[in-house]
Parts: C-alpha cells; sequence; structure tokens
C-alpha cells in the first residue's frame, strides 16, 4: 500500500512539473517604445510574418521572441482568435423507438 501511495504521489506531481514550453505558445518580446503597455505579444505555435504584423497593430515593437511568462507583473497582449470555427466533437443522442 505504501508503495501505491507513493507511485501515485509522483504521478499526480509530474503533471504539475510538466514544462509550459510543451504547450507551443510563443510570444514576441515588446521592446522599448512598444505603446499600450505589452511587455509580450502571444503568437500561437509559429512565428509568421502574419502574426507579427498582428502583434505590431497592438503596438508591440517586436525585439525578439522568447516563451510566454506567466509573471503577474508581465502583461501580455494577444493577437485576435482565429476567424474560422473550432471544430469540437458533437454527441448524437439516438431516440429509442416504441417496439
Amino acid at each position: 500500500m505504501r508503495k501505491f501511495l507513493v507511485v501515485a504521489s509522483l504521478a499526480v506531481a509530474a503533471v504539475f512539473v510538466t514544462p509550459t514550453a510543451a504547450f507551443a505558445d510563443g510570444c514576441y518580446i515588446c521592446s522599448s517604445g512598444s505603446s499600450g503597455g505589452c511587455k509580450q505579444c502571444r503568437y500561437g505555435g509559429s512565428d509568421t510574418q502574419a502574426a507579427r504584423k498582428e502583434c505590431e497593430k497592438k503596438g508591440c515593437k517586436i525585439g525578439g521572441t522568447a516563451s510566454c511568462s506567466s509573471a503577474a507583473n508581465v502583461k501580455v497582449c494577444a493577437m485576435p482568435a482565429p476567424e474560422k470555427p473550432v471544430e469540437t466533437a458533437s454527441l448524437e443522442t439516438l431516440e429509442c423507438l416504441p417496439n
């Protein structure tokens, strides 16, 4: 029983210790002279020219790329959400017909 508790606690701890870089979000570093108070601008999964343009529209003067900060004193601006709808799974229920 004791071994089970040790293994279970290690498994739970591993979930909380997983690095945040695995979520594939990147941020541009907003250099001095940026407007809007943003210190970083989140661009999502890939660094593209379109992503750079959107962050520049938010007032970010891009000074480089980094992983996004989770610190409370770092304002992270985000690009607008993509226009196409998000595909989700749906559950279709079947009605029971009387015999």
